[in-house]
């Protein structure tokens, strides 16, 4: 997009246009592509501007979710009834199907099947012969993020390399790759967490109800308030509050964490997004806690 353009687009505006452009361009330029689809609220931007990009035709690709079986079950409720409403096919693959199957192995019953979910993704990318995956992840959620290109290679073993990536000038976007290996495309790459949810306000997007404030127990962890369930029970000594919380990201509920709100409507959202200090995984992941590197560890083995 020129210069010019932009400066005659608000902001929003702009990061609308060019995810609808690399979108547009997955599609002209990828034979088989996938829309990674959670049901979180990047991947409900992700489908408003997939909508504006192809409707009124069908979406030139499926939905998929990698789920561990440990999903809030508020998040994949919404994220069936989304699918349905829109009329697009909806992919599941469960890391509990790579379990059955022994690609998967625990290395005890209580591991976080999180950064499994790698090698189920592979595996349904192999099943469907996907050549390009695309994804909500944003470049300001964690520090190996911000290395992604928009269109970020992956070889043919699922493995990403942040020093061999292509050049990616003005809006001009390579995503051909030979058989076997795979794009990861990020159209909202650029977006902040405060650029999300101004596009979940304008656009008035319905989300799950666990982005919004309400009382939950939860244990106090390591900086942390780690939600008291039938996965993650309180242990002998854990003090248990009923906390007013929300959840910035969604995810495994092994490893996600909500935050300490009262922020009930997405404009009390916004107020407080506009002011935190902290990333929202650096907030809420305790996957992300074990060392600096893990993340892009895990993205090097094939992880979203």
């Amino acid at each position: 997009m020129s210069t010019l353009t932009k400066q005659t687009l608000s902001h929003l505006d702009w990061l609308e246009a060019e995810a609808i452009h690399i979108l547009r361009e997955v599609a002209g330029q990828c034979a088989n592509p996938v829309l990674l689809f959670s049901g979180g609220k990047d991947s409900i931007c992700l489908l408003r501007l997939a909508e504006k990009a192809f409707r009124p035709g069908r979406f030139p690709f499926p939905l998929m979710h990698i789920d561990t079986g440990h999903n809030y079950k508020e998040v994949t409720d919404f994220r069936d009834k989304r699918a349905a409403e829109l009329g697009e096919r909806l992919i599941v693959r469960s890391v509990e199907d790579s379990m059955a199957r022994g690609t998967v192995v625990l290395k005890h019953p209580g591991e976080s099947r999180n950064k499994h979910q790698s090698v189920t993704l592979l595996e349904a990318i192999e099943e469907f012969g996907f050549d390009a995956c695309i994804g909500g992840a944003r470049r300001d959620e964690e520090k190996a993020r911000a290395k992604e290109r928009i269109m970020s290679f992956r070889d043919e073993f699922g493995q990403w390399d942040p020093k061999n990536q292509r050049p990616e000038l003005w809006n001009l976007y390579n995503a051909r790759s030979h058989k076997g290996e795979n794009i990861r495309a990020f159209p909202i790459s650029n977006w902040t967490e405060l650029d999300a949810w101004q596009y979940i306000q304008r656009e008035q997007l319905e989300l799950p109800s666990i982005y919004f404030a309400h009382p939950r127990p939860v244990v106090r962890k390591n900086g942390l308030l780690q939600p008291v369930t039938e996965l993650t029970p309180a242990k002998d000594g854990d003090v248990v509050e009923d906390v007013l919380v929300r959840f910035r990201t969604v995810g495994d509920i092994t490893c996600t964490a909500p935050v300490e709100s009262d922020a009930d409507t997405v404009e009390k959202i916004l107020a407080e997004t506009a002011t935190t200090t902290i990333t929202e995984r650096g907030a809420t992941r305790m996957d992300d806690q074990t060392s600096e590197a893990s993340m892009e560890q895990r993205k090097k083995e094939g992880y979203f």
